[in-house]
């Protein structure tokens, strides 16, 4: 299965912008190539470009107490094991203690670092990293992998904080939702959603077989999901069919 998400709103647009950007750099950082390592440096300034914005910090450690609040409404449930809450609680209670160490904007001491700050403002250029450009990043480039990988380290571990703290907020949005099967006619879907009720994220499960691309669109009012197929001509056009696939709204 296929899973496409979709957020309500610019702060959980943020997370998963920012979570596949964590997943990505791991990965890079995982191989021992200098072109992998290279992009790893252009994955961590994208990083920083999204994080950069002030109020980013504020609005994470904000969502923290939100969670620890609706967690707070389940204890004395008979259903709920008050050992798991005592568990999230503890993880939420780490990351807000993590987070709330930083100094400044998150990322901000990256930018001290003249170097670093130097490749920055070049590799966005079309070729502007050649050796001729940058030679001491060339020759950066020239150590062992294992001297590279110590140093991404050491620039990616000021943002370890904030892609925990991400890891665990989308864990429990998305725990929080229960999948089931819905149907689209002619290969469109719209469902109405409950007046206060406030979703945060739309999951959908589709199965590749089907060849089909979802267009996901929602508001505080509606979900709707429109079924696309990618014909010979390279042009997205409607599907006419209709179509079984597994709908989650988290909040």
């Amino acid at each position: 299965m296929i899973l496409y998400e979709y957020p309500f709103n610019e702060r959980i647009r943020t997370y998963l912008r920012l979570e596949h950007l964590f997943v990505r750099l791991a990965e890079l950082l995982k191989r021992d190539s200098a072109m992998d390592h290279h992009h790893a440096l252009a994955t961590l300034f994208e990083i920083m470009d999204v994080s950069g914005r002030a109020d980013l910090k504020t609005e994470v450690l904000k969502d923290i107490e939100r969670h620890k609040q609706v967690l707070d409404g389940y204890r004395g449930n008979p259903v709920i094991s008050e050992r798991v809450l005592d568990d999230i609680t503890v993880q939420l209670d780490s990351c807000f203690a993590s987070l709330n160490e930083i100094s400044g904007k998150v990322g901000q001491s990256l930018t001290e670092n003249d170097w670093l700050m130097s490749i920055r403002s070049r590799i966005g250029i079309p070729g502007g990293t050649c050796e001729f450009d940058l030679p001491a990043y060339h020759a950066w480039q020239h150590l062992t992998a294992s001297l590279r990988q110590h140093d991404l380290q050491r620039w990616v571990s000021p943002l370890v904080p904030l892609a925990e703290t991400l890891t665990l907020l989308l864990r429990l949005t998305r725990d929080s939702g229960a999948p089931q099967k819905v149907g689209a006619p002619a290969g469109q879907y719209q469902q109405m959603l409950p007046q206060g009720r406030t979703y945060q994220l739309v999951r959908l499960r589709l199965d590749p077989r089907l060849a089909l691309i979802p267009e996901i669109s929602c508001n505080r009012l509606m979900v709707s999901v429109r079924f696309m197929r990618q014909e010979n001509d390279g042009r997205l056009h409607a599907n006419v069919d209709d179509t079984v696939f597994e709908l989650t709204l988290c909040s």
